[in-house]
């Protein structure tokens, strides 16, 4: 197989594998997610073997669809004629061959990994499982590849997964949107599950710039298709879609290479997105309607005043301002050293640090990243002192370098 079509198979596995699963698990039932990921594992095999021999097909989509389509009817069809031998827990009228019809219309795909949405994100399974679901199931990540994210083993990543999907098989969960009366606190699940996703990209301590973007982008998509349904398209949802293009836009302007991190105050606001900053000023907009101001409200409120080029005392009292809000409504350590460090572009380094202290976060790396910021220009040692903590506490060499910079710059070295 050229190197071409290897290319295009992986990039059509990210896209398409999600729609076939989630087609064919509404179709199954979630009682069979494990029979609807082997057959969509089953049509890139064809197309790989297929395209290898002869060629790539000049529409692949509908190709890969097809082919997916006659698979699951195929499996259909055994499972009617073995008497429900295969699938004994389910109706046999649900499985004759003359049933076997799979819909795979661009409304029923859309659907289908909506309701797919929700029912990964059922309160009712753990937070980290929802995230590794979300990520293989709608999001057609392999298990290295979340392992990777989660700097943690396949292993741990496999059994992860296995154990939410028998969660999902035992407790009849249905493919299917909520009544409307339980939307907003289904939704609610959903939006957090999306802004992890979205954290993990943007903040994680993985080393690999390329798939932390993709984190990003994958949150941002799914978030989009909430945004775009009638029944899900609600003021906190375009929330979170706006603050999180807004912390996109300055990706690649917070990554240098090989990876080294680089702080706010540095980054070179020309490799700033400009499309990504006027989409999330667009989503912000659409965001206003309604009177309840979401955590995603405040946060999108702070990240369209970073994207605010002018370094002015006003910007800063905006955010920080923001910040004691979004605390008020849900308090979060990051949320209060963020806001730590607006106080102290707002009112100085010296205020800053008094507050920071009131914070006893000593086990806490971005405190001690935060405590040399405040202190790299009056008191060296302090300086120094806190960011060898940090290096003692950072998980990935990115880190370690940026910080070693930051010391070396104290005088600490």
């Amino acid at each position: 197989m050229s190197a071409a079509t290897d290319h295009l198979i992986q990039s059509l596995y990210r896209t398409e594998y999600r729609k076939i699963v989630s087609v064919l698990c509404r179709r199954f039932g979630l009682q069979q997610i494990e029979v609807a990921e082997d057959l969509a594992s089953d049509t890139f095999l064809i197309a790989a073997r297929t395209w290898k021999e002869k060629s790539v097909p000049l529409h692949p989509v509908p190709w890969l669809l097809h082919v997916a389509k006659n698979l699951a009817r195929n499996y259909l069809h055994r499972a009617g004629l073995f008497g429900l031998k295969v699938l004994p827990s389910l109706d046999q009228e649900t499985w004759l061959p003359a049933e076997a019809e799979i819909d795979l219309s661009p409304g029923n795909i859309n659907d289908s990994q909506l309701q797919m949405m929700f029912a990964v994100c059922h309160p009712a399974i753990p937070v980290t499982a929802q995230i590794g679901l979300s990520l293989r199931i709608l999001c057609g990540f392999n298990v290295e590849e979340i392992a990777e994210a989660f700097l943690t083993n396949t292993e741990t990543i496999t059994k992860r997964l296995s154990r939410a999907k028998a969660r999902l098989r035992e407790s009849g969960f249905r493919l299917e949107f909520p009544e409307e009366s339980e939307i907003e606190v289904r939704l609610s699940s959903v939006l957090s599950a999306i802004y992890l996703l979205f954290n993990e990209g943007y903040s994680s301590a993985c080393n690999n710039a390329v798939l932390r973007k993709e984190l990003c982008m994958e949150a941002i998509r799914l978030c989009s298709m909430l945004a775009e349904n009638s029944r899900t398209g609600r003021p906190e949802v375009f929330a979170l879609l706006s603050l999180m293009h807004f912390h996109a836009s300055r990706f690649d302007a917070r990554m240098a290479e090989p990876g080294q991190l680089i702080l706010y105050d540095q980054q070179d606001v020309a490799l700033w997105d400009a499309d990504l900053i006027s989409k999330g000023n667009y989503y912000l907009r659409c965001s206003a309607a309604g009177t309840k101001v979401s955590r995603y409200h405040l946060e999108a409120g702070i990240g369209w005043w970073h994207t605010q080029q002018a370094d002015t005392l006003e910007k800063w009292g905006h955010i920080w301002i923001l910040y004691q809000r979004l605390l008020q409504q849900e308090y979060s350590p990051v949320a209060a050293l963020n806001a730590v460090f607006a106080l102290s572009k707002w009112k100085g380094k010296q205020l800053a640090i008094a507050e920071a202290a009131k914070l006893k976060m000593n086990g806490n790396l971005q405190y001690h990243i935060l405590m040399g910021y405040l202190y790299s220009e009056d008191d060296w040692s302090q300086a120094a002192h806190h960011y060898r903590q940090a290096i003692a506490m950072a998980r990935t060499d990115a880190t370690r370098q940026l910080l070693q910079q930051k010391l070396s710059k104290s005088g600490g070295e």
